[in-house]
Formats: C-alpha cells, sequence, structure tokens
C-alpha cells in the first residue's frame, strides 16, 4: 500500500489513480489516515455501486435469513432439466479480484 500526504496527493491526483490500479493508495491528513484509493479502472458501474453499498449488503442478509431456501435439486425438478447439467467454465476476469477488495467485512456492513 502506497501512503501520500494529502498535499502531494493534491499535486499529483492522477498519480495517485494510477497507482491505485495496482495497489491501494492510503492519503493521509497530519499524519492520520484520511482516505483510501482503490483503483476501479474496467468495473462495471453497477456493480461498484452495490458491492460498497451497506444499504445493498443488510438487504441480501435480510433475504437471506427470511426466505426459505430451495435445493438445487428442487429447482431442476420444478424447471423439468435434467437431475445433472454440463458445467460451462468461464475464465476468471481480473477484474474479479477487484471486487472482492471491495466486499465490505461484516463489521462494515
Amino acid at each position: 500500500m502506497k501512503i501520500v500526504p494529502l498535499r502531494e496527493a493534491k499535486a499529483t491526483l492522477s498519480g495517485c489513480v494510477e497507482a491505485a490500479q495496482q495497489d491501494r493508495v492510503l492519503i493521509t491528513k497530519h499524519g492520520r489516515p484520511a482516505a483510501l484509493v482503490i483503483g476501479v479502472e474496467g468495473e462495471n458501474l453497477e456493480d461498484l455501486f452495490t458491492v460498497a453499498n451497506p444499504r445493498f449488503w443488510k438487504l441480501i442478509e435480510s433475504r437471506r435469513q427470511s426466505r426459505k431456501t430451495i435445493p438445487l435439486s428442487e429447482v431442476r425438478r420444478r424447471l423439468r432439466l435434467p437431475a445433472k447439467a454440463k458445467v460451462h467454465k468461464r475464465p476468471v476476469r481480473a477484474s474479479h479480484a477487484a471486487r472482492s477488495k471491495l466486499k465490505p467485512t461484516k463489521a462494515q456492513r
């Protein structure tokens, strides 16, 4: 993680944004943490809005707790699908790593 004083960050904002694409940049004010810059270049805007939104995660958690789950086998039966479908593995995009960095911890939710 790169640590940059606020005065320097103001003078070199574009450089801080570029550096944040590789690693997080912590901006300090009077030696104390003030902001964290995380690069999101190439990410989907809608994903960014939801992944960093504590209200979104509270909604997801409440839905998980309030709804009865249905086993996959039952879903397949209801949709008249074969018991076991072929699994198509898609390559993992590099942007998935960035999404995992943005997912809030339980303390942040």
